[in-house]
């Protein structure tokens, strides 16, 4: 009577878990991919226009004004207001990139296709998420060069300017997200930037110190999440803030993380997307 063999035979690994790794990986970057051709297949709308505003501002409140204003914060006012200029480049590209393409996805009936694939709601937020970081950094790039041209940029610490503007244009992109998830036409994706956000973003110290405003209205300051913003760019090339760095960290980071999760849930709940 022969005995049939006791070995263990070795058992072949699940293809499950690896196979949708790799196509989650092939949706993210597709998602990427798409949004930086975009991009540039666009950059009549998404560089130009940018590069064209940021000149004005050099020209008209960097030379004009500026000269007449004379230093601020220990430096000359043109480079006082060329970090802010910058970060406000980078927050307003990096929002209307995602408000726009998420929408437009809306419009266009092709978000359904995205959300019935395999790809998870945490890694598709994170791709168009990806794609406002691109604009921004590509369109704060742009203005970055055109700086140069009127000023010279002192870069204080390398670490902080780089960490403060990937975190900056992290949460005005999941705020263009969120935008775009509850707007239901053109006028409601525009409504934020113009009536919230444009004016945020200049009253956010871009071109002033707020010790120049009087205590009230220096305690109304404290209260717009821009003015952290600005000040840490603005420290990591010229070592001067208005408000404490280390708490201007801990509001972009805890509004990185609510925003991203906010943004997950609502895909998640179909809300904007399934109405």
């Amino acid at each position: 009577m022969t005995q049939t063999s006791t070995q263990d035979t070795p058992v072949a690994a699940d293809p499950v878990t690896p196979n949708l790794a790799h196509t989650n990986m092939v949706g993210f970057r597709t998602i990427i991919i798409r949004e930086f051709s975009r991009i540039i297949r666009i950059w009549g709308q998404t560089i130009v226009p940018p590069a064209i505003t940021a000149t004005l501002y050099f020209v008209i409140f960097g030379s004009l004004i500026g000269s007449r204003i004379g230093d601020m914060g220990g430096y000359t006012y043109i480079q006082y207001i060329a970090p802010g200029l910058i970060m406000m480049s980078v927050i307003t590209n990096s929002y209307g990139n995602v408000v726009s393409s998420f929408f437009g996805a809306k419009f266009g009936k092709h978000i359904e296709e995205l959300l019935v694939s395999p790809l998870p709601n945490w890694l598709i937020v994170a791709g168009y998420v990806c794609g406002g970081i691109l604009r921004g950094l590509v369109v704060g790039g742009v203005v970055t060069i055109i700086t140069l041209i009127f000023t010279h940029l002192h870069v204080y610490n390398v670490g902080v300017v780089i960490s403060a503007v990937l975190l900056s244009s992290i949460v005005f992109s999941l705020m263009g997200m969120i935008n775009a998830i509850f707007a239901k036409n053109f006028d409601q994706i525009s409504f934020i930037p113009t009536f919230v956000l444009t004016p945020l973003t200049y009253l956010g110290g871009v071109f002033y110190t707020i010790s120049l405003l009087p205590h009230w209205a220096q305690t109304i300051s404290h209260a717009n999440p821009i003015l952290y913003m600005v000040n840490a760019f603005r420290f990591g090339f010229l070592g001067v803030s208005d408000v404490n760095v280390g708490f201007a960290y801990s509001i972009m980071i805890g509004a990185a993380v609510v925003l991203y999760v906010a943004c997950v849930w609502l895909l998640q709940k179909g809300v904007g997307t399934r109405e």
